[in-house]
């Protein structure tokens, strides 16, 4: 990948940044380190390798769903600082 001034002025448009000249030519020389660091990646032999090695391994701790008895109304609606017809009564946002 070609790093130049046209490539971080265009991702300084997208991030919504005004760069100066300085700040183009600090970035072109870290994105082009960065971009090197992936290239050399890219050259390792990788064949034959583990794709994810951690020291802990990591399961999911789910538990199945169960029903269960739901808030009764009158309680949910006991901490409502305005409520009409038994729902929670809340400022218009959207007009």
């Amino acid at each position: 990948m070609e790093v130049t001034p046209e490539l971080i002025q265009h991702l300084g448009r997208l991030a919504r940044l005004s760069l100066t000249p300085e700040e183009v030519g600090q970035l072109e020389g870290e994105l082009r380190a960065i971009v090197g660091f992936f290239e050399q990646l890219q050259e390792l032999d990788t064949e034959g390798l583990a794709e994810l090695a951690r020291p802990v391994e990591v399961t999911n701790r789910l538990r199945p769903d169960q029903v269960q008895p739901s808030l009764p109304q009158a309680e949910a609606l006991s901490v409502a600082i305005e409520q009409e017809e038994g729902y929670f009564k809340v400022p218009r946002v959207i007009e």
